[in-house]
């Protein structure tokens, strides 16, 4: 194979090996990264791949280990609400755990083909199916943080790729007996780990329009600043989390009481005009938010609001304040209106 054929050839897997290695870190910044680190060390060793096994495979191999590597000795990425009790008005303040938290993945960056999505368990092994659903939704993500990095391997080639076991085991440099200790332990972790109602998820599935529709309504009304649309579209039991924010809201009128601050422009949180517009991360619905700081006349990046929408309701909301983000999710720089 000559060099220009290896380059292309490693190329054509960078979307797969980027979510291989957001999967395992849980960073879409870090992810970037150690895809490069991949491919630094799959051309350094171009000469001793020599096609004795297949390329994909092999990337595979290096990404994992890379992954490896940088998670030693590193915290855990969760999410406020997995950290920290929820806030309560009035009580006393509790010392809370700051980060480091989960990033969203913007899906106009996953592969295509859908080869390497979630593989449905086979008979003989019915425990793969906690994580036979869509493996790159934020739940999945945080509770895969609770895993040891090598069961978080395991789970994430087994389960998720669909590698035997023999195959992981010698990515991992262990035995088959290891692997499948580690897959019992971490599906059981999982199983733990994975808010209530899990199993009884849906396989992957795209948004249809009435999810949709909500998020429509959802963004016009935070245009608008109108908080009693924004109650409508609220599940009584909404969750919500701010990242890099270590306090969380677990009902509707927390989450109203908090947008209600920041949306007064009395407040000293108030965080002006806002602008928003529909994306997608994670396998789900999405809002980018633009903000107008006093004295501007564009509205410039401010945050990327990961929404979950079930029977026309909104029960989750994650918004990360994460501007940086927004070329990575082709959204516009700044919004003139």
């Amino acid at each position: 194979m000559s060099d220009d054929d290896f380059v292309r050839g490693i190329e054509q897997h960078r979307r797969e090996l980027r979510v291989h290695c957001y999967r395992m870190v849980g960073s879409y910044d870090e992810a970037e990264d150690l895809v490069q680190e991949v491919f630094l060390k799959a051309w350094r060793g171009r000469a001793g791949f020599e096609g004795r096994s297949a390329l994909r495979s092999w990337l595979y191999r290096i990404a994992t280990n890379v992954c490896l590597d940088a998670l030693d000795g590193r915290k855990r990425r969760l999410l406020p609400d997995q950290a920290n009790p929820d806030y309560v008005a009035g009580q006393p303040a509790t010392t809370l755990i700051t980060g480091p938290w989960l990033q969203p993945f913007p899906d106009a960056l996953r592969a295509a083909d859908g080869r390497w999505e979630p593989v449905a368990p086979s008979q003989d092994e019915p425990e793969a199916a906690v994580v036979a659903r869509e493996t790159l939704e934020l739940a999945f993500l945080a509770a895969m943080q609770h895993l040891p990095p090598r069961q978080r391997a395991a789970v994430i080639l087994c389960d998720v790729l669909g590698w035997p076991t023999r195959q992981t085991a010698e990515v991992l440099d262990g035995s088959v007996a290891s692997v499948n200790s580690a897959l019992q332990r971490a599906r059981a972790t999982l199983r733990e780990q994975l808010p209530p109602g899990r199993s009884d998820w849906a396989p992957a599935a795209p948004p249809t329009e009435a999810d949709r529709q909500v998020l429509r309504r959802y963004l016009d009304a935070v245009e608008r600043g109108d908080l009693d649309e924004v109650a409508e579209l609220l599940a009584k039991d909404v969750r919500a989390t701010m990242p890099p924010l270590a306090e969380w809201f677990a009902d509707r009128e927390s989450v109203l009481a908090a947008l209600a601050a920041t949306w007064d422009a009395s407040s000293p949180d108030y965080i002006g005009a806002l602008r928003a517009v529909p994306t997608s991360a994670n396998g789900q619905l999405a809002a980018a938010s633009y903000r107008r700081p006093p004295g501007r006349q564009v509205f410039e990046p401010f945050g990327i609001g990961v929404l979950r929408v079930r029977d026309g309701l909104i029960t989750e909301i994650v918004a990360f304040h994460e501007p940086t983000l927004f070329p990575a999710f082709g959204l516009p720089p700044t919004l003139d209106r």
